[in-house]
């Protein structure tokens, strides 16, 4: 029986056993140990939690994560993005036990030494050197904070016209007011009720969703909507929708930028999955060529524990006066630490010319998956590792969650673990490893994917 408040279905199952280098099931699925556990949340938590493979994770390393009854699962959710460098790796544990052995767990905006020398390594990876940087502890804190700086920056320069904050449909950048107002999904924002009229999406070049992908769009949807260039303080978007995954044609991205300039609007990258490697550069942007004004980061760059941050023109950054722009938890020393030694790893390992060398085995291999079920797979975008497949219904053409569900059920029974499908229909099966993985790793998911995919479409 599939609960109501769970996506899954809780109803143990046999599945078939299975034994490989780096996957093993040995149990029925979800484990009949674990129902009391999924209980306890269903009385204690909101329903809204429940929308994860049921496994309940006892430890996890490398691109493999365990439970505590002898199953072992391939990795291809990093955590949703998060754990890069791979899981728990052990220069990151070690950073985490330096500082409880000192100890410091929390100094609010007090200096510690550590926070500036995270500074400086986020600094070196900036596109400039006169960018500043800013530290928070999740992804839609750093949203919230590129939107106040966008809009005071639009406002204190040229008055309260130049407040309209453009942003893509289908755009996902958070949870918190400003980040729904401008993400791109409708059925997201029910909850606002009347909604700001400064934030103004346009559709995203995707050749999926929006066929058009010339630049001609984003101008004649603001001509449409009566939006003059003077009026935009920022442009904001995800280097790759996460959604999709769907990145920017390199031109589009380039006259993006050169439109920004001309009009004095501030291009915000959200970097908060694609940042640290994901894409085998430091940042997605880079591969477009560009050079945003505020970057938002989160996820994988500490591979590990709540840390986010904005970096960005030090004249936008030093909009506000000392003591006007902090956050709680800004700079805490454990993450910190945390973090510093993920971007060392990134800095001196062999990560980023895995990602590069993995890329085309991720994309042929979904590539050739799609040309065995053309009719159900619509749409498959693959850049380093990140990948997506959108899975459509063959009789309607139209989004099909329910089978995307099921295919991502299925591959969670044979050992490989994926989060649940993303997306304003949930039909895009997400595919995102740590780093770290191996060619013979990412080959074997492959095979389970393809296995999964013949006997759920066929």
């Amino acid at each position: 029986m599939r609960s109501i408040s769970h996506k899954y279905s809780l109803d143990p199952v046999d599945v078939p056993r299975v034994e490989t280098r780096y996957r093993r099931i040995i149990t029925k699925l979800p484990v009949p140990e674990s129902i009391g556990i999924f209980a306890k949340l269903d009385i204690l938590e909101p329903s809204s939690m429940r929308s994860q493979p049921p496994i309940v994770i006892h430890r996890s390393e490398g691109f493999n994560v365990f439970d505590r009854w002898g199953n072992k699962w391939l990795d291809w959710s990093s955590g949703v993005l998060i754990s890069n460098v791979g899981n728990s790796h052990p220069k990151i544990v070690k950073s985490i036990r330096d500082l409880l052995d000192r100890p410091l767990l929390s100094t609010y905006v007090f200096a510690h030494e550590q926070r500036a020398e995270l500074l400086a390594l986020l600094a070196s990876i900036a596109p400039d050197t006169n960018y500043k940087v800013f530290l928070l502890s999740t992804g839609s804190e750093a949203v919230e904070n590129c939107i106040k700086l966008a809009k005071t920056y639009g406002i204190e320069k040229y008055g309260p016209e130049k407040r309209i904050f453009i942003s893509f449909k289908n755009a996902f950048h958070g949870r918190t007011m400003g980040a729904q107002l401008a993400g791109g999904m409708d059925s997201q924002k029910k909850w606002l009720g009347d909604l700001d009229d400064s934030f103004v999406q346009v559709p995203f070049p995707d050749g999926h969703m929006c066929q058009d992908n010339s630049f001609g769009v984003f101008l004649t949807t603001l001509e449409k909507k009566g939006i003059k260039g003077y009026q935009v303080c920022a442009v904001m978007s995800e280097s790759y929708q996460s959604v999709g995954p769907y990145f920017f044609p390199k031109d589009y991205a380039q006259r993006l930028e050169q439109w920004c300039r001309e009009h004095d609007a501030l291009l915000i990258m959200d970097e908060i999955q694609a940042g640290f490697g994901r894409t085998g550069k430091w940042f997605t942007f880079e591969h477009y060529g560009i050079k945003p004004d505020l970057i938002a980061c989160g996820k994988g760059i500490t591979s590990s524990l709540p840390l986010s941050a904005v970096i960005g023109r030090s004249d936008v950054m030093e909009l506000y006066p000392p003591g006007a722009m902090t956050s709680t938890h800004s700079g805490s020393p454990v993450p910190v630490a945390a973090a510093i030694a993920s971007i060392n790893l990134l800095k001196e390992g062999p990560y980023m010319k895995n990602v590069q060398d993995l890329d085309p085995l991720m994309r042929d291999n979904l590539i050739s998956i799609q040309k065995l079920h053309p009719k159900h797979v619509a749409c498959v975008r693959s850049l380093g590792l990140v990948a997506g497949m959108q899975i459509l219904n063959p009789e309607t053409a139209l989004p099909d969650g329910e089978t995307a569900l099921k295919l991502n059920e299925k591959c969670f029974h044979k050992g490989l673990l994926m989060y649940a499908p993303v997306g304003e229909y949930s039909n895009c099966v997400k595919i995102a490893p740590p780093l770290s993985i191996t060619r013979d790793a990412l080959e074997e998911g492959m095979g389970v994917l393809r296995q999964a995919m013949d006997e759920v479409l066929t």
